[in-house]
């Protein structure tokens, strides 16, 4: 399992779902917009609790591998849609040219409206 910390607390919650998060929180930085996630979290009494998360551009959290005595929690397609997420926020910032543009040559190419020389 990993600790989550962030904002000098920490929650305990499954490696991928860490994993996921991180990778969430690093798209939404890029993207420089902010969501609120729910994940499940493992209560000091060995109980699955949830957490809500605000990640954003400012968020600094860090994942540490932590040995627990309980079950690794485990929830796929919370960590499918988390980095799904993660893939279209990325894939929205990105800009393709589809064909080089010779230097010097005087064309001009239309992407999302913007003209570029």
């Amino acid at each position: 399992m990993d600790r989550i910390h962030y904002v000098g607390d920490s929650v305990l919650t499954g490696s991928a779902i860490a994993e996921a998060l991180l990778d969430l929180a690093r798209a939404l930085a890029q993207a420089q917009t902010a969501e609120t996630v729910e994940i499940p979290t493992r209560l000091d009494d060995g109980a699955v609790g949830r957490s809500t998360l605000l990640l954003g551009p400012a968020s600094q959290m860090v994942a540490d591998t932590e040995e627990s005595p309980y079950d690794e929690i485990v929830d796929d397609a919370l960590v499918q849609r988390l980095h799904e997420q993660a893939d279209e926020l990325v894939a929205g910032s990105r800009v393709v040219v589809a064909a080089p543009i010779p230097a010097g040559d005087e064309q001009t190419v239309d992407i999302d409206g913007l003209s570029l020389r």
